[in-house]
């Protein structure tokens, strides 16, 4: 019998065939001219259409939440027209695709934001990190403080994101939550100072994202939304003074607006699984569906983590990158080829589409 990792999941009214993940996984290969997605993005996701779910790169939903060169968007038609070739092109290899929705904040420079404009943040302190701009790795700009009434115009922006995502054919979305961008940033108190609504006490500092999951819940059924967190990590420079508490409260934010899962990157991003003991499942117990697990996961230690209930869906990055049937390979535990962190960010098909499928080692 197969373990319980290959066996199928009810998310609501979406059946998933497995519960491997395919993580977002930002690959910078959007057309400069516009942000869009396009043919070459088309084939990278349909390889992996073995997922139980794909979560898109992540997607910013206007110019302003724009952080890294050549990230695809999705608030123009032509995006939209764009998305509607990646996600018909995993529905005909019998996949299933979410779009995580991306908002930066301070972690972005001005050359990438409308009319050279200062990136926007809860409060305007300068992150000490850097991000990637036409002339290489820069440092990001100093950001301006969102006015309370400027915040209504931001969940708009996700509002319309959602609807421009279910015009693309995506299955359902993600809100991304973690790593230091805009959401993220409102929940820390390192990050989050203000005086009005939106700071101070926990309640404020996680109502920017209750308002999020309110619109796209709006949009899509709530089963069909799930939203991405960090506590632990300091990517993007980025802490909090009681992590266990701040993303408990968010977490039971998640709960209470009946999302599908919540998505814990464990431990440091793109590093090491360090973490306050049983703080996972004291974050988990706030949320009362599915609980996607995330962060240097390999075959064994997903198998266990689901055979044993510590979580229902495990995701999956640079194992994802590098071997488009990591489902297969996995049912099969069979050699997996190697990521090459020098194509992964930005290029063109080589690193992105060409990994071998097992067949074609064979």
């Amino acid at each position: 019998m197969d373990p319980k990792l290959f066996n199928p999941l009810e998310l609501g009214d979406l059946t998933l065939p497995n519960r491997i993940v395919m993580a977002p996984l930002t690959r910078n290969r959007a057309l400069p001219d516009g942000d869009v997605p396009h043919d070459l993005n088309a084939t990278y996701y349909a390889q992996r259409a073995g997922a139980g779910l794909i979560i898109s790169e992540g997607t910013q939903i206007s110019q302003e939440g724009k952080g890294y060169i050549q990230t695809p968007g999705i608030y123009s038609n032509e995006q939209v027209v764009g998305w509607k070739t990646v996600t018909d092109a995993v529905h005909n290899a019998g996949g299933r695709i979410f779009a995580q929705l991306w908002h930066v904040g301070r972690i972005s420079h001005v050359s990438l934001q409308p009319d050279g404009q200062a990136p926007v943040a809860p409060s305007p302190i300068t992150a000490k990190s850097q991000t990637f701009v036409a002339t290489g790795f820069a440092d990001v700009s100093d950001p301006r403080q969102l006015d309370t009434g400027e915040i209504a115009r931001v969940v708009a922006d996700y509002r319309k994101a959602a609807e421009n995502a279910k015009a693309a054919g995506f299955d359902g979305i993600e809100i991304h939550a973690a790593n230091g961008y805009l959401i993220d940033q409102f929940l820390r108190d390192s990050t989050n100072k203000r005086d009005d609504a939106y700071g101070r006490s926990l309640d404020k500092r996680t109502r920017f994202l209750a308002e999020v999951l309110e619109a796209v819940t709006s949009v899509y059924a709530s089963t069909r939304v799930g939203v991405r967190f960090s506590p632990f990590s300091s990517f993007n420079d980025i802490s909090d003074s009681d992590p266990l508490t701040t993303f408990g409260a968010a977490i039971t934010r998640a709960n209470d607006a009946g999302l599908g899962y919540v998505h814990l990157v464990e431990g440091e991003t793109g590093g090491p699984r360090t973490y306050p003991p049983n703080a996972i499942a004291t974050l988990r117990a706030n949320f009362s569906r599915a609980y996607m697990a995330n962060n240097a996961y390999d075959r064994q230690l997903a198998i266990d983590a689901v055979e044993s209930g510590k979580a229902d869906l495990v995701a999956f990055g640079a194992l994802f990158i590098a071997n488009p049937d990591l489902v297969e390979r996995f049912r099969q535990d069979a050699p997996l080829n190697t990521p090459d962190p020098q194509t992964f960010y930005g290029g063109d098909a080589v690193g992105y589409t060409d990994y071998p499928t097992l067949d074609q080692v064979a």
